[in-house]
């Protein structure tokens, strides 16, 4: 542990300028991820004062105390500030973030794919994770089982695809996290929820993607559904397909 002090004068009201201030003028080996500090990116996730936060949006406060800052808990630390995402980004990919639509394969972006404003509000408080990591480190069962449980970040990105009304791959996102640890591992702790910088509620993902799989709840039918395309238009081309 290092300690600083700085004058707030010269820097702006953010946790992240009086880091950048530091590197500056203090310490140039300080080393941290920032990117454009305007809470969208994630990059700046950290442990400040306990709590797992972005710096960017976190405002210094004006005490006598110091202000603690460590790397993300429970997670491989590279150098200083900056933790080891791999595993966690890996994670995310298996969840294969993208619409699923199978037969469509050869028709993408060539056609809109619609969707009811109803069904878009299903994915409100979903779509806006930036993947910053602060639900998942803040998460005990994480620490436990980070290699088998998936963690409150991807689960939400999973649910957010799963609910949304243009994909057709939802029976088979869910019979992939059918197993013991990928969700059945939160005990609804609700760390994620009170630590997300973007007030997202990671914790009632989760329970959905629960109800999901005890078939207490099913996916509702789209408002609008968006046929898949027949790329057989007369009786030749029928025959052609056919015989492929």
């Amino acid at each position: 542990m290092q300690q600083f002090t700085v004058d707030l004068n010269k820097c702006g009201t953010m946790i992240l300028d009086v880091l950048t201030l530091i590197k500056a003028e203090h310490d140039p080996t300080l080393s941290y991820r920032r990117s454009c500090r305007e809470g969208i990116c994630g990059c700046c996730s950290m442990n400040i004062n306990g709590v797992n936060t972005l710096a960017c949006i976190t405002k210094v406060s004006h005490s006598s105390k110091p202000i603690v800052i460590y790397p993300l808990p429970h997670s491989y630390v590279i150098r200083d500030l900056i933790t080891d995402m791999e595993e966690f980004l890996k994670q995310y990919q298996r969840i294969q973030p993208f619409l699923k639509r199978p037969g469509e394969d050869n028709f993408v972006g060539l056609r809109q794919i619609l969707q009811s404003q109803r069904d878009r509000n299903k994915l409100d408080g979903l779509y806006e994770c930036i993947l910053c990591g602060c639900c998942t480190f803040a998460c005990p069962p994480y620490w436990w089982l980070g290699d088998k449980f998936l963690g409150p970040a991807t689960l939400l990105q999973a649910y957010r695809w799963i609910i949304d009304s243009r994909d057709m791959g939802h029976k088979e996102r869910l019979s992939k996290l059918q197993d013991f640890y990928s969700v059945y591992r939160c005990h609804t702790i609700f760390n994620c929820t009170k630590t997300c910088p973007k007030g997202l509620n990671p914790g009632k993902a989760i329970a959905q993607i629960k109800r999901l799989l005890a078939g207490l709840a099913k996916k509702e039918r789209p408002d609008m559904e968006t046929p898949l395309p027949n790329p057989c238009n007369d009786e030749e081309k029928i025959y052609q397909c056919t015989e492929e």
